[in-house]
């Protein structure tokens, strides 16, 4: 199934106050799916919950009626206020993505000379999720002490706030304050309700 025939996803990049406390404008790129003016999305991750129908669709500073993957739109909601959305979280056709505080993945280091450095259980890294950044703490199996520089491995991720996870979805780490790695979701765990 190509892209524009699945259920529709778009990663909130800025997010732009209109009528204060009444119109927001959510902007990003499409990832899969199509929306039309009038469909309701689901604000999903990060806190934020709650499904609402799209008022107007605008791309290169127009108004149109339907857009779909690899588009950057801007899609416009009432009934929010600018402080209710942030940039990580995803508009999705409701019920088709969930938010997860938990995952497992598949992950290779960067070598040392990018800025990778040990891996250990216990770590706090910085994960990066389509636009979502958030802290999570690492777990290695039972029988791996450390992944090093330029290894793979299987690690399971404890994250600080529920963002949408799906598997198979790409991620990329940080140590330190610098690049460290990057992975593929292999399970989602611990759903948040």
């Amino acid at each position: 199934m190509n892209a524009a025939e699945r259920p529709f996803l778009m990663c909130v990049e800025d997010v732009f106050g209109r009528t204060p406390g009444r119109e927001v404008m959510l902007t990003g790129q499409i990832e899969r799916g199509r929306v039309r003016k009038d469909d309701e999305v689901e604000i999903v991750g990060l806190g934020g919950s709650g499904i609402v129908p799209v008022a107007a669709i605008e791309a290169s500073r127009r108004r149109i009626d339907e857009a779909s993957a690899d588009m950057n739109v801007g899609l416009l909601l009432t009934g929010l206020a600018a402080d209710a959305v942030t940039r990580g979280q995803v508009l999705a056709a409701p019920g088709t993505v969930d938010a997860h505080v938990g995952f497992a993945a598949d992950i290779m280091l960067l070598s040392e000379e990018h800025g990778a450095a040990e891996v250990r259980t216990g770590d706090r890294l910085q994960f990066h999720v389509r636009t979502a950044v958030v802290l999570g703490v690492v777990t290695l199996p039972h029988h791996t002490d450390v992944l090093h520089p330029l290894h793979m491995g299987t690690a399971t991720v404890t994250l600080d706030q529920p963002i949408a996870l799906e598997e198979g979805q790409s991620v990329s780490f940080r140590h330190h304050g610098r690049a460290a790695g990057s992975g593929t979701v292999t399970q989602v765990l611990r759903r948040v309700p």
